[in-house]
């Protein structure tokens, strides 16, 4: 990657953040045939994420973009695995849907040389340290002129401080360990697990992916408790060791963060100036996730902001950034999880149809369906896991 130091330089857009939706914008503009730049305060895209890296089958379906992305960087999952707090369990799945467990800093790199290919610059060990208002856009502190300006550069936003945009307020705070070369029992599955004294507000997961096993755990972060992650990290896995026991294998890799659960933010849009991505509160505040929602807004708001530049469309601050997801029916569950989460109910209601409608809703868009298994007891044994074997659910 180029890395712009004291030497100044210009662009018609600048995109800060060399995120999913920071790239996504980038590509767009780009091949739009304007000049680009993304900068980045990381030394590389892929290091120091905080995202867990799964991908929904509607993200591939929806955007070209990932057509060529290579499949060694992905693998499938086929369903979800949903334990209620007593770790009884129900399968979850739909005809023809999937999740994509992702090498997420390959992708990242990946996506960055799609952007580069494209023709936009990327510039890391660049830090966004403010910009003052020009007639016809920007000037950047340290880097020059821009006449349009894209914040991707996450929850913290600085170009949303700077430009006095909206910002996050409603996190989850979240952990995740890597174990590379760990297998799963029932490797095809994402493992789901409620429990409202280790992650009240949210959920514990583990699957494997690409290089191994990933599991961590979210909840809510509302100032009133104290996050410690490896405190928590240790009950969570003493909790889930009947199902999966992950205890005797040391992590080779750790994530933590916050993760936007609020919404969008507001406002999210000024004159020549648009946030996206997690800087935009672009999360879904059930699932947390938000790759997908990056990349699909990140690309409509590169080629909204080049339609601009060139003169062919009004400034997108007004009707396209009213476009953006509002989530009204997630964010009324996110308001229902937090306020009437119930481990008991979980328990007595898990393999209900109501229960079942809800977890169709969150994790298949209501595609859902209820696996002919039924209910499910908890595993009597530990199952140990094991050295990677070929895969067949690998893409």
């Amino acid at each position: 990657m180029e890395r712009l130091k004291s030497r100044r330089a210009g662009a018609d857009c600048l995109v800060v953040g060399a995120s999913f939706a920071g790239l996504a914008s980038a590509f767009a503009l780009a091949r739009s045939g304007l000049r680009v730049a993304v900068i980045e305060k990381k030394t590389d895209p892929g290091s120091k994420l905080h995202t867990t890296g799964i991908i929904v089958k509607d993200a591939i379906d929806r955007i070209a973009l990932l057509d060529t992305l290579p499949t060694s960087l992905l693998r499938r999952i086929s369903g979800v695995r949903l334990y209620a707090p007593n770790l009884h369990y129900v399968d979850l799945e739909a005809p023809g849907y999937y999740f994509l467990a992702t090498d997420t800093p390959a992708v990242l790199r990946w996506l960055a040389g799609q952007a580069e290919g494209a023709g936009a610059r990327i510039l890391c060990n660049t830090a966004f340290k403010g910009a003052q208002r020009l007639l016809s856009g920007f000037e950047v502190a340290g880097f020059g002129t821009a006449r349009f300006l894209i914040g991707a550069d996450g929850p913290r936003s600085r170009v949303a401080g700077a430009l006095g945009l909206g910002r996050c307020r409603r996190f989850l705070a979240g952990i995740e360990y890597e174990y590379a070369g760990a297998q799963l029992p029932a490797s095809d599955k994402l493992h789901c697990f409620i429990d409202r004294r280790l992650a009240p507000g949210y959920i514990g997961w583990a699957f494997e992916g690409v290089d191994g096993v990933q599991a961590g755990l979210a909840r809510r972060a509302d100032g009133r408790t104290t996050f410690k992650p490896r405190e928590l990290m240790a009950a969570f896995l003493a909790k889930i060791s009947p199902a999966i026991e992950l205890r005797s294998l040391k992590p080779t890799g750790m994530r933590a963060g916050l993760i936007p659960c609020g919404g969008i933010v507001a406002p999210v849009a000024a004159s020549r100036a648009l946030l996206v991505g997690d800087a935009a509160g672009m999360v879904s505040p059930v699932t947390a996730g938000g790759i997908h929602t990056a990349l699909q807004h990140g690309l409509a708001a590169g080629y909204a902001a080049a339609e601009f530049l060139q003169g062919r469309a009004q400034d997108p601050c007004g009707g396209f950034a009213q476009a953006y997801p509002r989530f009204r029916v997630k964010r009324l569950l996110r308001f229902l999880f937090d306020h009437f989460q119930s481990d008991l109910a979980f328990n007595m209601l898990l393999a209900t149809r109501p229960m079942r409608s809800a977890a169709s809703l969150v994790y298949f868009h209501h595609k859902g369906v209820f696996d002919s298994a039924g209910r499910r007891e908890r595993p009597a044994t530990r199952r140990e896991l094991t050295l990677p074997v070929d895969d067949p659910n690998r893409c």
